[in-house]
């Protein structure tokens, strides 16, 4: 399984950014993806995670701004970044995990700058 982000970029506080990733080879067992980030000097922090059935959790400093979809039928998963604050910058990491395999996948990750 390969992993491959877009979408990331430099934007003032209040704007918007769209995240996409597209995962491919053995994608039939990918039941949950999503997205998590890091910033300089601090842990890699959940996002916003999705099941293929669209069931979505999203972590505490993103709920109500952040919106995760997925499209089962192209592989692919969103991430639209509203209302964003300098604190969110952070390299944005696709995530996906087998349930076959019983492991986590994860892209290159695409940087999100918010200056204010």
């Amino acid at each position: 399984v390969q992993l491959v982000e877009s979408g990331g970029g430099s934007v003032q506080a209040g704007g918007s950014l769209r995240l996409s990733c597209t995962a491919s080879g053995v994608t039939n067992s990918l039941t949950i993806m999503g997205w998590y980030r890091q910033s300089p000097g601090k842990q890699r922090e959940m996002v916003a995670l999705t099941t293929w059935r669209g069931n979505t959790n999203y972590g505490d400093s993103v709920r109500g701004r952040f919106n995760c979809t997925r499209d089962t039928t192209k592989n692919e998963v969103y991430l639209q970044l509203n209302y964003l604050k300098p604190e969110d910058t952070a390299v944005y990491y696709c995530n996906a995990f087998s349930n076959w395999e019983d492991r986590n996948y994860w892209g290159r990750g695409t940087q999100v700058t918010v200056s204010s």
